[in-house]
């Protein structure tokens, strides 16, 4: 008998809802992965496609590489692409066993001596690259890569030696944060929301909360932005939205905005949803294809933060 793909629920009209418009968007441009993705997230897809998606990434040191994160080029493994691969097991209900008992393996053997992650390791040299991801000989520790990985495998409550530096870097380093920008902020939020120290966390997080504010990190209103600035190397127009800090209403950084500035941030992502069905990709681009690949997860990540407060997607 023939393998059945993903479905549709019966009950749900094929109307121009944004779900179906971002659909034919996905199946136009979506690498594998995030056709699996989506149909997994929409389509009642199985949890399996998707995993045997995400192994044509996998390396043999057990990391993962070839472009998984559409900025980085080429096969080798790097610590971006495998915190990747984590939140696409996360996503699935997959964080766990052998697969992720490799990728802790990975993260010991290329860790700093201070036993957290550089964001690209210095094999990345000789491949295309994102112009603003710096490829040096003796890469430091950074928020922005150690923070979300330590924060997913907390999250499904993963225990490995690796954990126990890299856990406490991310303490270091969000609590010492004076001058920061949107993606270190995220990143620090990924890892406060699934500390396993919640006290803790919920102290950093109002901390990191009232700079965001002070800093005008967070565009709290969509049609007043240049009253917001962008950070330092990004692209023009490369704001960040309380969404983008609190993508559920579970998230520690929910707090950080009121109701009223929440609902137009959500109401300004979802008038994003372009003509072709999908959602822009709001940093600095600088080639085609790592933007047509992008694009889907964006779109993906989109209707998901819609879903999570609420809000109708088809």
């Amino acid at each position: 008998m023939a393998e059945s793909g993903p479905t549709r629920s019966p009950a749900a009209p094929l109307t121009r809802s944004p779900l179906f418009r971002a659909e034919q968007f996905v199946w136009l441009t979506a690498r594998v992965l995030e056709q699996r993705l989506f149909a997994y997230h929409f389509l009642h897809g199985a949890p399996d496609a998707v995993e045997a998606a995400l192994d044509a990434y996998r390396d043999e040191d057990g990391g993962y590489g070839h472009a998984l994160e559409p900025d980085l080029r080429g096969p080798v493994s790097q610590p971006l692409h495998t915190a990747h691969a984590l939140r696409v097991l996360d996503a699935i209900g997959r964080c766990a066993g052998q697969r992720v008992e490799r990728v802790c393996r990975y993260l010991t053997a290329v860790s700093t001596p201070d036993g957290a992650l550089p964001a690209v390791r210095p094999g990345q040299r000789g491949y295309p690259t994102a112009p603003f991801v710096p490829v040096v000989d003796d890469p430091p520790s950074e928020l922005l890569a150690t923070g979300p990985v330590v924060g997913l495998l907390h999250r499904n409550e993963v225990w490995h030696a690796w954990l126990f530096r890299a856990t406490d870097f991310c303490w270091r380093a969000v609590e010492s944060l004076e001058k920061s920008h949107p993606y270190e902020v995220e990143a620090a939020v990924a890892f406060l929301d699934s500390a396993p120290d919640r006290p803790r966390a919920e102290a950093a997080a109002d901390r990191l909360g009232r700079l965001v504010r002070e800093q005008r990190l967070a565009a709290l209103d969509p049609d007043d932005l240049g009253a917001y600035p962008v950070a330092p190397g990004y692209a023009p127009g490369e704001h960040h939205f309380p969404h983008d800090f609190a993508r559920s209403p579970a998230s520690l950084a929910r707090a950080w905005f009121t109701d009223g500035e929440m609902a137009r941030s959500l109401d300004h992502l979802a008038a994003e949803q372009q003509e072709d069905g999908g959602w822009p990709v709001r940093w600095r681009q600088w080639a085609a294809a790592p933007t047509l690949e992008a694009r889907p997860m964006v779109t993906i990540e989109a209707l998901r933060t819609l879903r999570a407060y609420g809000r109708f997607v088809g």
